[in-house]
């Protein structure tokens, strides 16, 4: 059973699916079609990056803690970036972030998602200009959609966002729909906030 999640809802993953071990998160968009000019450059394609932010008592410590295009897999094996999409072309996740939950060492309390345009600022883009942008977890044992987090507010302009966090809780763990849109220009500025 999947459930749809409003904009700071919170769900439990392992409550309601027992023997939750190992989870995929998965990131989808697609690029609201631009009209062409006639004289004007082909415009670059939107290249939307997921990334995990692995927590210790809600902060950031250490660089390996991130997980993104250019560090894919997590020191401790249990967090592994599935590859950079750098266009959002295709059906369903066009990235996915693979957790596994019951190996993540006790530590780490918080995993933050968030996603960032590449290079935003330089090619002038923002996420008015994606459409059918996404979050889901999914069972990755049962391959069953737990819950997907639809952006359907209007985030033009901005150009990073805060998807969401899974975070233990009493001895299960949980996700929050955060979704908040930020003028981040990149990666670097989003991890800041967690420092």
């Amino acid at each position: 059973m999947s459930i749809s999640l409003q904009k700071g809802q919170k769900v439990s993953l392992s409550k309601e699916n027992a023997g939750l071990s190992k989870v995929v998160v998965g990131l989808g968009w697609d690029e609201v079609q631009r009209p062409k000019k006639l004289f004007a450059p082909k415009p670059q394609p939107i290249d939307c990056d997921a990334s995990a932010l692995v927590l210790r008592g809600g902060k950031l410590m250490d660089k390996a803690d991130i997980i993104y295009f250019g560090n894919l897999r997590h020191p401790s094996g249990t967090i592994q970036h599935m590859g950079d999409n750098l266009t959002g072309a295709g059906d369903g996740d066009d990235e996915q972030i693979v957790i596994d939950l019951a190996n993540l060492p006790a530590d780490y309390d918080r995993i933050v998602l968030v996603v960032n345009i590449y290079q935003a600022v330089q090619r002038n883009q923002h996420f008015g200009m994606i459409q059918n942008a996404f979050i889901r977890i999914v069972d990755s044992k049962t391959n069953a959609e737990m819950c997907k987090y639809n952006l359907t507010d209007n985030y033009s302009g901005m150009t990073a966002m805060i998807f969401g966090e899974i975070y233990r809780h009493n001895g299960e763990w949980k996700f929050n729909a955060i979704g908040q849109g930020t003028n981040d220009p990149g990666l670097g500025e989003l991890v800041n906030r967690y420092v």
